[in-house]
Formats: C-alpha cells, structure tokens, sequence
C-alpha cells in the first residue's frame, strides 16, 4: 500500500511501526456548535482509511479527541446561559448522533482535554524544566528557536515566520520571540485549572500530543491526520512539542484532507453558504453525504452543491438497487449450481474486487 505522506511530499509504501497493527490520530473537534459539512470530511476520510487497513486485516487503533476547553466554548456557555461542561456535552452528543448516521466506526479512544489535565499539566512542566518552554506572569510559551527542524512539516522558514511577524509585534508582548506559542495560559475568565504557574487552561497545540503520549507507547505513531487546514501552525507545534518532550519521531506518516466549498467558494458564515449536518439532514439521508465525500480523492479540492449532491443521490440509488436485486436473486435461486454466464459474471465480479483493492491500495483513491 502505498500513501502520501505530507511531511515527506510524496507517495510511500506503507510501514507499520509494529507488524499487522496500525496507530492513528485525528485530530477532533472543538466542541462549541453543531457539526458542519465541512466537518464531516475528515470524519469520512479517516474512517475509510481506517476500514480500508481494517478489510486487509490490520489490527487498528484509532484515536480522535474533543477538545473542551477553548475560548469559543466559554463565549458560546456565555451566550446559551449553561456551564462549559453542559455546552460541550451538548454537542459532544450532537457529534456522535452525526457519527452513527454517517456510517462510522466509533474511535478506540475519544480523550477529552479536560479529562487530560493532570498529564497536560505534567507534561508542559517537564518542558520547561528541560528548557523548552519558558514562563512569564502565569503564561507558558514553547521556545521555537530550540527546534533545528521546526518547519519541516509546513515548509515554512522561521526567518520567515519572524519577518512577517515584525511588524504586528507589541511593545509589550511577553514572549522572547514572535514565534513562540502559548502552552499554558492564564486566565480569570471561564473554565481554569490549577497549574504550577497560574490558574488557567492549556493552548490548543499542546493537547493532542499529550493525548497520544497518554494513550500510545512512547508517544509515536504510525498515522497522524486532520483537515490541511491544521498542517501549520497546530500539526507543526505537535511535531515541536513532541520531539522535544520524547528526542525521537512523533508521526511517521502524515495525512491531509483537502478543503471543502460551497459552490465554488470557501464556506463561511457571511457568505451565507455555512451548513450545518443537521441541515442536510432534512433534505438528504446522510449515506448520501458520505458517498458523496467519497467522490473526489481526499487530497483534492471538493465542491458542494445541491446539483452535485442529486448526482450523488443518484449515483447512490443506483447501487442500491443493484446490490438489493442480486440479493433477492440469490436468495431465490432455484439451484446452486451456476450457469455459463452466471459463472463468467462472478469471474468478472473478482475482477472488479482486485481492481477496487488495487485503487483503494494507491493512497485510497476511493474517487
């Protein structure tokens, strides 16, 4: 099998770090309103993915987080009149109504940052006491220039990074340099935690990898992805983190779905095209939206429209109908014994499996 590995930028046959398992991460949600169909493509993609090792007989272990702590979520609590937790519950429940009537496998594992804190907490302190990260008044910031390979994911320079940042940079800020991003932040407002430094929550790039060190040895899998979206900076600090905390690989392959629009155009709320889950629901049974996703190569843009979502339909009816007529036909076979021609249809029908396996065995070319 071979797949490409966005860190590397090329097609590699595929090594599993132990022989016959498989250690995925995807990177979860942060939960704060209901599900958009922008969501549901790595949602999709990854379970393909992981079905697909699954049928070639890999035993998988596959992890995908809610993050529950964020500053959306607090303004969101605010805005519903209910608690953090009450909020995140909410559509932590939303969320897996969306996975069952997609079709998708629940995770091995599906870690809450709030349930992570002690480790969180932890593993931020033995950053800093190993000289990686640094505090200042009650806030924690990773010390990029520390990292000889940062970028390596991205592409992108820290010469670069700092030059565009040069002319944003206030007086005061308290970091040391414009590149370093937050660990730890201190906070009076919503949910907060104790913390040797202050009381406050977590920065979002520190929670995945501490959920991987927490639930797989050593802190390295085979399989990190997410939407391409989060290849930089959120996937690039995980890879900084975790190489400084562990001195070895993080990921060895990393995958990246391409983004979504809507009708040609980048799905936001004041372009008025932003659809929640909920709301193709009414119109269309969410099969639909799953075949449809699956109808481009995941490393492709894909474009939603309410034309091609009726091809989809049809596309979809068209096989069901066929898989229900052969199931009647050989429910009500009159002999086992096969005809010329039903013989050389199921010699075709192998055929059509190997061709399936073979594309699905080029970086999942489900298209």
């Amino acid at each position: 099998m071979k797949i490409f590995n966005t860190l590397t930028n090329k097609k590699e046959e595929f090594k599993p770090l132990r022989e016959g398992e498989v250690s995925i991460y995807v990177c979860g949600p942060t939960v704060y309103n209901y599900v958009h169909i922008g969501n549901t493509r790595p949602m999709i993609v990854f379970d393909v993915l992981r079905r697909t090792f699954e049928y070639l007989g890999y035993k998988v272990t596959f992890v995908s987080n809610f993050t529950d702590v964020d500053d959306k979520i607090i303004k969101a609590a605010k805005a519903e009149g209910i608690t953090e937790k009450e909020l995140t519950d909410k559509y932590i429940a939303a969320y897996e109504d969306v996975r069952r009537n997609l079709n998708l496998l629940f995770p091995t594992y599906a870690p809450r940052v709030t349930n992570t804190m002690d480790a969180i907490i932890k593993f931020i302190d033995n950053l800093v006491k190993s000289g990686y990260a640094y505090e200042v008044d009650g806030d924690v910031y990773f010390r990029v220039s520390k990292i000889d390979e940062y970028g390596q994911l991205s592409g992108i320079k820290i010469e670069d990074l700092v030059a565009g940042a040069s002319e944003r940079i206030d007086e005061n800020d308290k970091k040391e340099e414009s590149t370093d991003f937050a660990l730890w932040k201190k906070t009076d407002e919503g949910i907060r935690f104790d913390s040797p430094w202050s009381k406050g929550r977590p920065g979002w790039h520190t929670e995945c990898v501490v959920m991987i060190n927490d639930i797989f040895e050593g802190g390295k899998i085979d399989i990190h992805g997410g939407g391409q979206d989060l290849k930089f900076p959120h996937h690039e600090n995980e890879i900084a983190q975790s190489e400084a905390a562990n001195g070895k690989e993080f990921a060895k392959y990393w995958l990246h779905n391409a983004f979504l629009n809507i009708d040609n155009r980048k799905m936001s709320k004041s372009l008025g095209n932003f659809f929640t889950v909920r709301e193709i629901s009414e119109k269309y049974d969410l099969q639909v939206l799953r075949f449809f996703m699956l109808s481009a190569h995941y490393r492709s843009p894909l474009n939603f429209s309410s034309d091609l979502m009726e091809a989809a339909k049809s596309g979809l009816d068209r096989i069901i109908t066929a898989t229900d007529n052969l199931k009647f036909l050989a429910d009500n076979a009159k002999t086992e014994t096969l005809t010329d021609i039903e013989d050389d249809a199921l010699t075709k029908t192998q055929n059509y499996v190997a061709a399936f396996e073979k594309a699905m065995d080029d970086d999942f070319n489900t298209a």
